[in-house]
């Protein structure tokens, strides 16, 4: 009798040895640079639980270049309490940052052996005996030896010019400035995914960026927490999460997180309802010109069937407070006197203008945006993968 109990006391603790050495977690990030870091905390404080594993003994930072900066870039920034930094500094800050999140385990000097497919997800075998178990991956890694270990080509270009020549600003879900010459740039959902390697993201190691590993964190998080392949990931989901974390997606250099329309302009120039003016190394909204009806006319025709009939009856060259919230009442359907009356109480106390409410005075770009936002949601309307309107 106590033989047999002694056996089964063995195989439960050799039971629970093995379970040790198995790690599971929904998202495995590999690197320990610029884009591993934006990825390992935008996918832990999405939802996921998240393991990022280090070369080395810590993370090694690339510089991060011109500003302005947001989303975990301008988060770090912050905590570092100044704009240049060694890499001891960088790593004391950022082991306090990531040992605050629940979600995110930080493994260091985490060689491993072999990296394999696991059904739909992956599993990586470190040299310590123990296996990571991942639904969706980020490769992250700039040392080639992922790349090596699943036969897989040099990623694609991921950053493009940012323009109107195309909808494809529409699909951005980071925006950026080029280092060497300013350019405005932005990184599209469609380029981040791999259509030959479900659950995996690969980003472009010749290119660490705090933005695009937070691009990359918050779709690898979406996929693992819904239990979704990575090409099935929402667009809107992830844009709406990303500015959420104060990400710019369309790369204004005039507007910052410290406006308070941040948001409503950010949400506003995905749709291109109102469209920047662009120069090199500036993509300028210019909050407080004033709109004409020209620049919104045809784009808003394309997101709503009613605006057609309001613009034909409505031929003035400029839109006034009053127009704008004509034109959101017949589209939306609300009505006129409640609107207006519930946009004179938000005017100042929820939306912050500065200016007073007038009805027949031209708005400026700052209150239209607002206003479409909180009243038409453009955001909303669903858009294919070039950017196309769907209605």
């Amino acid at each position: 009798m106590k033989r047999v109990l002694y056996v089964v006391l063995v195989l439960v603790l050799a039971a629970r040895v093995g379970a040790a050495q198995t790690v599971r977690t929904g998202v495995l990030v590999l690197g320990n640079g610029n884009n591993a870091i934006g990825a390992a905390i935008q996918s832990a404080v999405s939802g996921a639980k998240t393991v990022v594993v280090l070369p080395g003994e810590g993370f090694e930072l690339s510089p991060l270049g011109k500003g302005p900066h947001s989303g975990i870039a301008a988060e770090f920034l912050k905590r570092l309490k100044a704009d240049q930094f060694d890499n001891a500094t960088a790593n004391k800050v950022l082991k306090t940052w990531t040992d605050s999140l629940k979600n995110l385990t930080v493994i260091r000097n985490g060689n491993w052996l072999k990296l394999k497919r696991s059904g739909s997800g992956w599993s990586l075998e470190l040299k310590d005996k123990r296996t990571i178990k991942a639904q969706v991956m980020v490769n992250a890694d700039k040392s080639g030896k992922t790349d090596a270990a699943l036969l897989l080509s040099k990623p694609a270009e991921l950053w493009q010019a940012f323009g109107y020549g195309d909808n494809s600003y529409r699909t951005s879900i980071a925006a950026s400035q080029h280092p060497k010459d300013g350019q405005a740039e932005f990184l599209s959902l469609d380029r981040l995914l791999n259509p030959l390697q479900e659950n995996l993201i690969a980003l472009d190691p010749a290119k660490e960026s705090f933005a695009a590993g937070q691009a990359g964190g918050a779709t690898a998080s979406y996929a693992s927490f819904y239990k979704l392949k990575t090409s099935e990931a929402k667009l809107k989901s992830i844009q709406g999460e990303l500015i959420n974390y104060k990400l710019d997606l369309v790369p204004f250099t005039d507007v910052s997180q410290a406006d308070s329309n941040w948001k409503a302009i950010q949400f506003i120039g995905l749709t291109g309802v109102l469209k920047a003016s662009l120069s090199p190394g500036n993509v300028l909204f210019l909050p407080e010109q004033q709109v004409t009806t020209a620049e919104v006319k045809e784009v808003i025709k394309a997101y709503y069937y009613k605006a057609q009939i309001w613009f034909d009856d409505h031929a003035d060259p400029q839109m006034t407070i009053g127009s704008t919230l004509s034109l959101v009442c017949v589209v939306g359907n609300k009505a006129l006197k409640s609107t207006e009356e519930e946009l004179k109480k938000n005017w100042k106390t929820s939306y912050h203008f500065k200016t007073e409410f007038d009805p027949q005075r031209v708005i400026t770009r700052r209150e239209f945006a607002v206003l479409a936002h909180e009243y038409l949601k453009p955001f909303n309307v669903n858009i294919d993968k070039t950017g196309r309107i769907q209605r």
